[in-house]
C-alpha cells in the first residue's frame, strides 16, 4: 500500500532489566495503515501487541525504526492520536459530562467558543447514547457506560488514530457485544481509523477490515496479515452464517492454535525434585 496514513517501519522494541538481561520484545514490525481503516492486532499473551499500541500513542519509544502519522514521525504522545484502555481511566471525581469536557478544554480551548464546546460534548456523548447519564459520577454507571464515555472523550478529541488497547475485555458478553456494534456503527458514521488490540477471534473478524496476526514472543514480529472482505455495516447475526466470516474466523485460529501454538512447561512433583522431566504441554489460550 502506498501513502499509508499510519506507517510502522521496521520497529524493534528492547527492554532491559535490572540484571542487566537485555529482552527482545518485537522485532521488524512493518505495518501500513490506509485512512480509515480499521485494524486488529491479535497474538497470545506475551507477544507485544499492547507494546506496539503504545509505540504508535508515543507512550514508548521503539528502540529502532519509527512510526509516521499523516507524515509526521510519533516521538511523543499527542491528541491526533487517542487511546482508550481495557480500564475506563475516567476521573472519579468528575460527573460523565466533565470526564469530557476535560479533554475537549484542552484541545480545543483556544479554537472552538464555551458554546461550542458545550455541544461538542453534548454531541460526542449522545454519539455513544450517554446523554441520560451527563451528570453521575463513574461510581454510579456500569462498566459498560464507562467505557461508553472513555470511548466519547477519546472522540471528542478528534484524534487522526483512535487506538483501542483491549477496550470491551473486562466487560460481561453482551455488554461487549452491544459496544461492538456501536463501535461498528460510529466507525461508518466517522471513518475514523482504528488500531485495535484484542484476544477475541470473533471480535477481531466483526470489527476490522484486516487483522494482524503476531508471532509468539520473544522478539516477536508480525506473522499474517488477513484481509476480512466483509461489507458495512456489518450485522453479527447475519454474518453467523456467512462463509467468508468463517473462513477468516478459521485462518485466525489454524494461525493461533496450529502455526503459533502457545507452549507452557508443566511441573509435575517428580521434575520439582529434579528426578525426571515431562515433555511441554500445548496450552490452548
Amino acid at each position: 500500500m502506498s501513502n499509508a496514513y499510519l506507517t510502522l517501519s521496521r520497529v524493534d522494541m528492547t527492554f532491559t532489566g535490572n540484571n542487566g538481561v537485555v529482552n527482545p520484545v518485537l522485532r521488524g514490525i512493518d505495518l501500513k495503515v490506509q485512512r480509515g481503516e480499521f485494524i486488529s492486532l491479535i497474538g497470545h499473551s506475551g507477544c507485544g501487541k499492547s507494546t506496539v499500541l503504545n509505540i504508535v500513542a508515543g507512550l514508548l519509544r521503539a528502540s529502532a525504526g519509527g512510526v509516521i502519522v499523516d507524515g509526521r514521525e510519533v516521538n511523543s504522545p499527542g491528541p491526533d492520536r487517542a487511546v482508550v484502555f481495557q480500564n475506563h481511566s475516567l476521573l472519579p471525581w468528575l460527573t460523565v459530562y466533565q470526564n469530557v469536557e476535560i479533554a475537549v478544554a484542552k484541545i480545543f480551548g483556544n479554537s472552538k467558543t464555551a458554546a461550542e464546546r458545550k455541544n461538542w460534548i453534548l454531541h460526542n456523548l449522545a454519539m455513544v447514547n450517554m446523554s441520560h447519564a451527563l451528570h453521575q459520577l463513574p461510581s454510579e454507571i456500569s462498566g459498560g457506560m464507562k467505557q461508553r464515555v472513555g470511548i466519547a472523550r477519546a472522540l471528542a478529541m478528534e484524534p487522526k488514530v483512535l487506538l483501542l488497547d483491549e477496550p470491551f475485555g473486562a466487560l460481561d458478553a453482551l455488554t461487549r457485544a452491544h459496544l461492538q456494534d456501536e463501535v461498528i456503527r460510529i466507525q461508518g458514521e466517522l471513518g475514523n481509523t482504528v488500531m485495535m488490540i484484542t484476544h477475541d477471534v470473533d471480535e477481531a473478524v466483526l470489527l476490522s477490515d484486516r487483522v494482524v496476526m503476531m508471532t509468539n514472543g520473544p522478539a516477536a514480529t508480525i506473522g499474517q496479515i488477513l484481509d476480512v472482505p466483509l461489507e458495512r455495516p456489518r450485522n453479527r447475526i447475519a454474518l453467523a452464517e456467512n462463509p467468508v466470516y468463517n473462513h477468516c474466523r478459521q485462518e485466525i485460529l489454524t494461525f493461533l492454535y496450529e502455526k503459533q501454538r502457545k507452549v507452557e512447561p508443566i511441573a509435575t512433583a517428580r521434575q520439582a525434585q529434579g528426578k525426571a522431566s515431562r515433555p511441554p504441554v500445548a496450552l490452548k489460550a
